[in-house]
Parts: C-alpha cells; structure tokens; sequence
C-alpha cells in the first residue's frame, strides 16, 4: 500500500510540473508603465543606452504613448541621436501638445536643435 501511495504522489508531482512548465513556457513582458518606471530609473543612474532600450520598447508596443516618445528622446539626446531625438519630441509633442513638461521639452531641444544645426552646417533644422 505504502508503495502505491508513494507512486500516486510521484505521478501527481509529476503531473503539476509538467502542467507549471507549460503554463509558464513564455515570460510575461513587463507592463509598459513597468518598463517606464524602469527606464527612468537606469536614465537617472546614467545608463542612456539601457533606458533607450525600455523606451523604445514602449514606443513599440504603444506607439500613441506621448510620455514614452518624450523620454525615448530625452535618451536620445543623451546619446548624442540628436536627429532621431527630434522626431520623437515631435511625435511626443504632436500627441499630446497640453502636457506642460513634454511641450517645454520639445522646445527647449527644438532651440538647441536650430543652433546645433547651423552650426555643423546641417541643413535640417527645427520648424
């Protein structure tokens, strides 16, 4: 009897791995507002590319996220995309244009963007 019990209990252990191991076969993504959060976090302590990463990732999953495209362009700036980092405060701008914060972002790089410009001698320059 001992024997059948340790049997049915070895199956059952069995079974509830095999079934935890396929449930959890793919890892849930992080939520957008997580990978936010996140991404904030690593611009804080200086890691621009990684915080560029958890913001694109954003942007990708919710393209109609104006404070994901603000701070992907804040972390394109920080690394020096100065191009790509005015589209994103354009789009950023352009979906939600009431956001104080985003608004004077978008200004005071559109200012830098204008000078950087006509100074290398680039013929793009902020509207």
């Amino acid at each position: 009897m001992a024997r059948g019990l340790r049997n049915s209990i070895g199956l059952a252990l069995a079974v509830a791995l095999l079934l935890s191991a396929c449930a959890s076969g793919r890892a849930k993504e992080p939520a957008p507002a997580k990978e936010l959060r996140y991404g904030a976090r690593m611009a804080r302590l200086g890691f621009w590319q990684e915080a560029r990463f958890r913001f694109q990732k954003v942007v990708d999953r919710e393209p109609n996220n104006a404070r994901a495209r603000n701070d992907l362009a804040v972390a394109l700036e920080a690394n020096g995309d100065f191009p790509a980092a005015f589209e994103q405060y354009k789009k950023a701008v352009s979906l939600d244009s009431a956001d104080k914060s985003i608004r004077r972002n978008y200004t005071r790089f559109a200012e830098f963007y204008t000078a950087y410009t006509k100074k290398v001698g680039k013929v793009s320059s902020a509207p």
